[in-house]
């Protein structure tokens, strides 16, 4: 460790006595921020390494993957970001065994309805992007495979509330060069 690295190190965790060495005066804020400007720097490297290594990934899988095992895949990721996300967790607990309940849950993140034994949920009439961070690292296609881990996500939440299979269908997708994400819903009986 240089001097340099010494002193900020040193300033960072209050010790401002060793800013007597340097000729000059030491604003402490400066200091830290160069380091939390490096932060940043890094940060944002780290991120966009990632979404180019998820863009990688997801041509590779395109190419190298036949269709069925690729949608597996994305269900499964869909299924974990029901398990990370607490307020998806919310809205299958705040419908427990209720469908009525369930869909008054949703209400507080998405648009949803009932049409005699089927339920829509929609993103809104009109979407302007993909909700999603995860899908902003490729390009929309046509029948993008994408939409398959937020279709499981929607169909997770469903059977963990109401304790039984349900189909969900993607109507509409913003992926897909529809005008919003637009899913149907069918408890199987």
């Amino acid at each position: 460790m240089n001097r340099k690295e010494y002193i900020q190190r040193t300033l960072q965790l209050g010790v401002c006595s060793c800013a007597m060495l340097l000729p000059g005066p030491v604003k402490a804020s400066s200091v830290i921020k160069t380091d939390e400007d490096e932060q940043t720097k890094m940060l944002r490297m780290q991120r966009d390494f990632l979404q180019n290594w998820l863009a990688d990934f997801m041509e590779a899988a395109d190419r190298e993957v036949d269709a069925i095992t690729r949608v597996k895949l994305y269900e499964s990721t869909g299924r974990g970001c029901y398990n990370r996300h607490k307020f998806k967790q919310d809205i299958a607990e705040k419908g427990k065994g209720d469908l009525d309940k369930l869909i008054e849950a949703y209400k507080q993140n998405f648009e949803i309805w009932k049409e005699g034994d089927k339920i829509h949920i929609r993103y809104g009439e009109v979407n302007a992007q993909c909700y999603c961070p995860a899908a902003k690292s490729h390009d929309p296609k046509p029948n993008d495979i994408h939409c398959e881990c937020t279709r499981t996500t929607h169909q997770t939440i469903f059977e963990t509330a109401l304790c039984k299979p349900v189909k969900v269908n993607i109507l509409e997708s913003f992926r897909r060069g529809g005008k919003t994400c637009h899913f149907l819903v069918e408890i199987i009986s």
